[in-house]
């Protein structure tokens, strides 16, 4: 299934994006540029990490923690666990991350 949806960022809040575990770093450098790009006009990002091991998640998020905080400048960032679990029936697992200008 494909689904295609347009939105200005000027539309939200607090923008959401998604990972995949299983994806290659190349997609966690991807995302740590944009999520530093977001953070210049947004307080908030909310993202979600999911995978089919429960280790997973928590492995990635600490890799993108590392690629947002080796990033030049003076940024102060804080993070928040949100919820994170494996959904039911099924072996897929997931970690809720909020990351905050401080």
């Amino acid at each position: 299934m494909r689904l295609e949806y347009g939105f200005e960022l000027s539309q939200v809040t607090t923008p959401c994006f998604s990972v995949e575990a299983v994806e290659g770093i190349n997609k966690l450098f991807t995302l740590g540029t944009l999520v530093l790009n977001v953070l210049e006009t947004r307080p908030c990002v909310e993202l979600v990490f999911h995978g089919v091991n429960p280790e997973d998640p928590p492995r990635k998020i600490e890799s993108f923690k590392g690629i947002l905080e080796s990033a030049p400048g003076q940024r102060s960032l804080s993070y928040e666990l949100g919820k994170g679990g494996r959904v039911p029936n099924s072996s897929a697992y997931y970690q809720w991350l909020a990351v905050r200008r401080a």
